[in-house]
């Protein structure tokens, strides 16, 4: 599988780095380089988003909605016409098992964009205040209107769901984009660019797709000038610095960051249903998920029976090659994650006892491969109970009541999501309130749907995605007073 003709999208054109320069593409699972990717310059980067800045002041994109509507539906016409050539590549340089792909991983995720499609038929982009006693003479409009050049960066985990997530919403309100995917998984990204350019009549400009390596290179999206938005889903780590770099420009910001998911099962729940369930997020894509479960509260007095059930049901949970329909989890996207991911299972035998997994899998002999893990008898503040590890590890923690199990789910640093288990839905709706995070699962109920706002509380990052309020983090309000 060879896609090293695959070219960056800047202004219009289709074209390689600057000097033309490459950078190795990897299949996790097996370690072989598939192929390379543009490795932008610093020139690569400025041209881009002064591209985008000439598209957003010099074109109706940013007020013309009707054509960003239709826009929208030729890119996500394009994206489904295209489904089978992103397939393979997800499951080549993410390590996402093919199954995923056909989940959020790639096709629902292409679905997912007709919410802005149907969003922009009813959106209030202007709105009258209502006239107050003693003030009718005035006539005051809102006007939402789109904030600017975007800078769009995203991490390798989830790379199409993101890309499109923050491309899709930020087209919707007008704004203009240079979109940076991870390194790690350039290609996905470089698609969507051919796609744009060839099956949309979006303008030269409002779209610009760069791909490079180099850190120091892509930080000059963090802190040009003519960036108006900077949204960006990775770690809190890279967040705070991301943060930083914006501050000198005061640069509006939509970070989606790190997470530590607790998922409580109060003593009335049906655990034989729930911890299967839970295992199989932390499982899902070797853990590698913002808003996974990483964390199993039970009661203190049936902790050795969701022990139990943890170990059986993470044992069962199929992996290994991610070219198999029939596997759930795959390899880590990269050596980074992998040393990472091993060094919290040494973590974990220290501190805890393991009860399944702690190690890395000699099932294949090369590609980043770990065991699915159980940890209990850990504190709750130890670090593999406290720190996004992003790795297939669930540590059970036991709590005495109700009120415990929120003060423990609530004693990270994390505020993203949750889940509760019970019998009574009123019980259970009490403790999700009592959750400081943004999304709350209760009972077998999902809250990930492309309606539904998501994003942080604490460090888990500011702003929301998705939804009616996910287009709010691009567009400035303006308030225009006038004699009625």
């Amino acid at each position: 599988m060879s896609n090293s003709e695959l070219r960056m999208l800047i202004d219009g054109e289709l074209v390689a780095a600057g000097d033309g320069g490459v950078y190795d593409n990897i299949n996790p699972a097996n370690e072989q380089v598939i192929g390379t990717a543009p490795k932008a310059t610093s020139g690569d980067i400025e041209r881009a988003i002064l591209a985008a800045r000439r598209a957003f002041e010099t074109t109706t994109w940013s007020t013309d909605h009707a054509f960003r509507r239709q826009c929208l539906i030729q890119l996500q016409e394009g994206l489904l016409k295209h489904a089978e050539e992103l397939r393979p590549i997800l499951v080549a340089e993410a390590g996402s098992p093919l199954a995923l792909t056909y989940d959020t991983m790639l096709d629902n995720t292409t679905k997912m964009i007709s919410h802005y499609i149907d969003l922009l038929e009813t959106y209030e982009f202007e709105s009258v205040i209502t006239p107050i006693a003693g003030d009718e003479a005035a006539h005051r409009i809102i006007r939402r209107e789109a904030a600017g050049v975007v800078a769009a960066i995203t991490p390798w985990n989830y790379p199409y769901f993101l890309a499109i997530g923050k491309l899709a919403t930020a087209l919707a309100a007008g704004c203009t984009v240079v979109l940076k995917p991870a390194p790690d998984t350039p290609w996905n990204t470089l698609v969507i660019g051919r796609i744009v350019l060839e099956h949309t009549d979006i303008p030269a400009g409002v779209v610009n797709i760069v791909t490079t390596d180099d850190n120091e290179v892509a930080a000059l999206l963090t802190t040009h000038p003519e960036v108006d938005v900077i949204t960006f889903t990775g770690s809190t780590a890279t967040g705070r610095r991301i943060m930083a770099a914006a501050a000198p420009t005061v640069k509006r910001l939509a970070l989606e960051l790190g997470g530590k998911s607790s998922a409580i099962l109060l003593d009335d729940a049906d655990f034989a249903a729930a911890i299967p369930f839970v295992c199989a997020t932390t499982a899902s894509h070797a853990g590698q998920g913002c808003a996974i479960y990483s964390r199993l509260l039970v009661p203190r007095w049936r902790l050795k029976e969701a022990e139990e059930i943890a170990v059986a049901a993470m044992s069962q949970i199929p992996w290994g090659d991610p070219t198999d329909i029939g596997n759930y989890m795959g390899p880590l996207a990269n050596k980074r994650q992998y040393d990472a991911v091993l060094r919290y299972y040494e973590i974990a035998k220290q501190t805890g006892r393991v009860l399944l997994g702690g190690n890395a899998s000699d099932r294949y002999e090369t590609g980043y491969w770990v065991e699915p893990t159980i940890v209990t008898d850990i504190d709750s503040m130890s670090p593999v109970a406290q720190e996004e590890v992003f790795g297939p590890i669930l540590a059970i923690l036991p709590f005495d009541d109700d009120a415990d199990a929120i003060r423990i789910s609530n004693n990270t640093i994390f505020g993203l999501a949750g889940g509760v288990w019970s019998a009574d839905l009123e019980r259970a709706t009490r403790v999700a309130n009592g959750m400081r995070a943004s999304s709350i699962q209760v009972n077998d109920q999902m809250w990930n749907h492309q309606t539904a706002p998501f994003g942080g509380y604490k460090q888990s990052g500011i702003g929301r995605e998705w939804g009616t309020e996910g287009i709010a983090e691009f567009l400035e309000i303006k308030t225009v007073a006038r004699p009625a």
